[in-house]
């Protein structure tokens, strides 16, 4: 889907959901998460954020959600043999931001990232951060990807998953 047609498939979910939109931005953004190393972030603007906000942003988790499911089902295509396929070069990394509120809290778990590192650091030993969702995981695993001297991986099961940051040694 062209860019245009998700902006405005955002704003049509909103409405319909009686969030009257603002504004919608679109950026390219290098090294984000979504997948990839670019991502297309939508950045909407509303009077009244709460809405999506809310309990920690789970209506705009939704949102995300939904509206990739959304392109994916748009994307698909038959095979000779009758199967689905999706078109992966159609395959796009998307964010949906409300308010700065994706901005604010990736930033937060890249602040929250380098403190516990510096710990397992100055420890020596292996530091666990408090359970989070597989996109909270994802961010902090790729933020930490370039240290040599750290390994993250993830443990646990289901809502206690968390990150473990594992100290190595300086290489």
């Amino acid at each position: 889907m062209e860019k245009q047609e998700i902006q405005n498939l955002i704003k049509d979910l909103l409405e319909k959901a009686t969030i009257p939109v603002k504004e919608i931005t679109v950026v390219e953004k290098e090294g984000t998460p979504g997948g990839g190393s670019k991502t297309t972030w939508f950045s909407v603007e509303v009077n009244q954020p709460y809405h999506l906000i809310g309990r920690g942003g789970e209506a705009l988790f939704a949102l995300n959600h939904l509206v990739k499911k959304i392109i994916e089902a748009k994307t698909i295509t038959k095979n000779e043999d009758d199967t689905a396929k999706t078109e992966s070069n159609n395959r796009t990394a998307i964010l949906i931001d409300v308010n700065g509120f994706q901005e604010k809290r990736i930033e937060n778990i890249h602040a929250i990232a380098h403190m516990m590192a510096e710990r397992a650091r100055y420890f020596k030993s292996n530091i666990e951060v408090d359970p989070m969702p597989a996109f909270e995981r994802r961010i902090v695993h790729e933020f930490l990807a370039e240290a040599q001297d750290l390994k993250t991986e993830s443990e646990g099961v289901g809502p206690s998953r968390r990150v473990v940051i594992k100290y190595i040694g300086s290489i």
